[in-house]
């Protein structure tokens, strides 16, 4: 490999660190000359050439929450602001609401959408994942990617699908470069979690994932040690029937581990016919 070939892949490895992993245009654009050039004009605005950049998506509409400027170098104000905004929300809309204009933490400035939830909150379970990633933040949706489409066939062995489960993730907002959560963040967003399970109040919480499930159960064990196992979560005065499974995405590295993952998904359809009246 030559010096150019060497630098080109040392800048895109660069650029996919600061979380710019994705190509937008089909033409590379010079941005230092497209700026000089509008600032040099004395045409107005509106006469000058429309940019061939491809826009942003606008910002999810934010009308009724006030912006709380926290100090981001505090994590324990961050965390107790969240707990506040997330306490005072009695619906769905007003939790979407408050999550964009908590400033408590700085990934929503490297995002696109919120990722709130997705499926039916008047489903019997409710399935909580990791963390966005660029299909999802692209969509606003949680799961829609490779690992989605893995889930929705996970969800069909044992006759579910969306309008018949909900499904949401512990962070609302992709971390750049799809980069594993880190335990400050999850903290952090723990409160507005904590109120959207009380918010959809599901019969059974599937918690999709090693992250999901200890920040969730507050259990030190890793997901190989909790999964399939029935346990308990405690919301409003009462238990939530809770289990563990494996990461769609821990699967597609790990296809020996399906049959594990099987026997999960087995036990989640028996309690669910349990519930039936």
């Amino acid at each position: 490999m030559d010096n150019r070939r060497l630098y080109a892949a040392e800048l895109l490895a660069l650029h996919a660190a600061f979380g710019s992993d994705e190509v937008l245009a089909e033409e590379t654009q010079d941005l230092y000359a497209e700026s000089a050039a509008n600032t040099s004009s004395t045409e107005p605005p509106h006469q000058r050439e429309p940019s061939t950049l491809p826009k942003k998506p606008a910002p999810i509409p934010n009308p009724t929450s006030q912006r709380i400027p926290i100090a981001l170098e505090s994590q324990d104000a961050a965390t107790a602001s969240a707990r506040k905004l997330a306490s005072a929300c009695t619906n769905l809309a007003q939790l979407a609401d408050a999550m964009v204009g908590f400033e408590g933490s700085t990934l929503r400035q490297t995002a696109t959408n919120l990722v709130f939830g997705d499926g039916n909150p008047q489903a019997s379970t409710m399935w909580i994942g990791e963390a966005p990633g660029a299909d999802e933040d692209r969509l606003g949706k949680p799961f829609v990617g490779v690992s989605g489409q893995l889930l929705d066939l996970m969800l069909a062995a044992i006759n579910l699908d969306r309008e018949h489960a909900y499904i949401s993730n512990i962070l609302p907002w992709r971390p750049p470069g799809n980069r594993k959560p880190t335990t400050a963040e999850t903290e952090v967003f723990l409160p507005f979690i904590q109120r959207h399970i009380e918010l959809v109040d599901p019969d059974i919480l599937v918690l999709v994932g090693g992250t999901a499930a200890s920040t969730i159960l507050r259990r030190p064990e890793g997901i190989t040690k909790v999964r399939g196992r029935w346990l308990s979560y405690e919301v409003g005065g009462r238990g939530i029937s809770v289990m563990p499974i494996y990461h769609p995405a821990y699967l597609l590295r790990q296809p020996t581990l399906k049959r594990d993952a099987w026997r999960d998904l087995l036990a989640i359809k028996e309690r669910l016919r349990s519930l039936e009246p």
